[in-house]
């Protein structure tokens, strides 16, 4: 859908367009992916960003994180694209796009299984043939809680993202089973599922802006795979990605994704507060909500606003502690909390989660901390714009760092589980 007369030319090169469609906001990224050596001589490619482009979404637009006009996001994609395109100097066809909303569900499943001959060494056939029977047992199960959650017997649901989250074969971690003998092994993958009627809409999108939808991603995944040392299996955290229409959780253990959960409370959500409590349209509260995160309000002002805001924290706050206890197959929780998305720029969201008591009966070990993600702790992408800068970058960039996976040749040093991984979630 873009329009004649736009005559920039692709360059050579390998290029990357990450879209993350928000309730609030289209963003669009592109990036250039190149050959990188760390101070250690460490060398892997990163995606360095040399276009942004940024497009308000109207109300009607999308809904609790999902697609709800195609017409009118694709409008908003391609005006954020196209700013993208002209700082960039360059046309991108590759892309990522983010997918979000209460009905996609992601969780961690687990197979035990004693292997009949422990003396031969297992192959990728038998790891390939584990790892379907634990996605079509995570599947039945995301079938039955949405028909469930939805009252629809028939809803079709597909994987998004899969990783394989651990591997111990006779008791023994093991970061790449193949080659190994042994007889009782037990591997832990993650699994994302959406329904199918948001992942076609998000298709129909990539096609009319004559994409080449490389990846579809769960976006707190994304933003959960992107933080943190790469390969680390000590890096544990909990994700908050608060966005337009929807507040995204997702909790790593052990440099492994454990799950996520998604709640329909975001900065929408908040601004309507704000306009109703304040007698103001709803343009004016975006204004004054933005402003009051900012601290650029009056202090009586910045008091009517923290005062509207006051009963709606408090059913987010409780939003959060519902999600978390969902993590029910975890003996802990991290005790490290990350927030992210436009949303968490709110005083009142960090300021409840440090001041309140709502951690006390979920299984913390002490008292969480908590922090923003900032764009430099993004792995492998690098900002040669100078505009990502805020809470609201994270999640594109989160989605351009798992695109680099899939458009980026393998390194020599990438092992067998990583590829698997990136080639699950095709």
């Amino acid at each position: 859908m873009k329009i004649p007369g736009f005559n920039k030319k692709k360059k050579n090169g390998q290029y990357l367009v990450s879209l993350d469609i928000g309730t609030e906001y289209a963003k669009a990224l592109i990036g250039q992916v190149k050959d990188h050596t760390d101070s250690t001589g460490k060398q892997y490619q990163v995606v360095e960003i040399i276009g942004v482009g940024r497009q308000r979404q109207r109300l009607t637009d999308m809904a609790g994180g999902a697609v709800t006009d195609i017409s009118g996001v694709v409008e908003n994609c391609d005006a954020a694209l196209r700013r993208a395109e002209e700082m960039a100097q360059v046309v991108a066809k590759d892309s990522v796009l983010g997918i979000a909303g209460e009905l996609v569900k992601g969780g961690t499943t687990s197979v035990s299984y004693r292997r009949a001959k422990p003396e031969i060494k297992i192959d990728q056939a038998e790891l390939m043939d584990i790892i379907k029977r634990i996605q079509s047992k995570a599947y039945e199960d995301v079938k039955k809680q949405l028909s469930w959650e939805t009252g629809k017997n028939e809803l079709e649901v597909k994987l998004v993202n899969a990783a394989v989250v651990d591997v111990h074969i006779d008791g023994y971690r093991v970061t790449n089973p193949v080659g190994f003998q042994g007889k009782d092994v037990t591997i832990q993958i993650f699994n994302a599922f959406a329904p199918m009627v948001h992942l076609g809409a998000l298709q129909t999108v990539a096609a009319d802006l004559d994409l080449n939808l490389i990846n579809i991603a769960a976006e707190p995944f994304a933003v959960a795979k992107s933080v943190g040392a790469d390969d680390s299996t000590e890096f544990s955290a909990v994700f908050i990605d608060i966005g337009g229409g929807t507040s995204d959780i997702a909790v790593v253990n052990n440099g492994g994704v454990e799950g996520t959960q998604m709640f329909a409370i975001g900065g929408r959500s908040f601004t309507k507060r704000i306009s109703l409590s304040m007698g103001v349209n709803f343009d004016e509260a975006e204004d004054l909500k933005l402003d009051h995160s900012a601290g650029k309000l009056s202090h009586d002002k910045e008091e009517a606003v923290s005062e509207a805001l006051r009963g709606d924290i408090e059913t987010w706050l409780s939003g959060v502690e519902l999600a978390l206890s969902e993590f029910e197959s975890l003996d802990h929780l991290p005790s490290r909390i990350l927030l992210c998305g436009g949303g968490s720029a709110l005083p009142e969201i960090k300021h409840a989660l440090v001041h309140q008591n709502w951690y006390k009966n979920l299984p913390f070990t002490k008292k969480p901390t908590v922090d923003f993600v900032k764009p430099s702790q993004v792995n492998r992408v690098i900002d040669k714009t100078g505009q990502l800068n805020s809470p609201q970058d994270i999640t594109p960039m989160g989605l351009a760092n798992l695109g680099l996976d899939i458009v980026g040749s393998s390194s020599a040093g990438e092992n067998m589980l990583q590829r698997l991984s990136r080639t699950l979630s095709l």
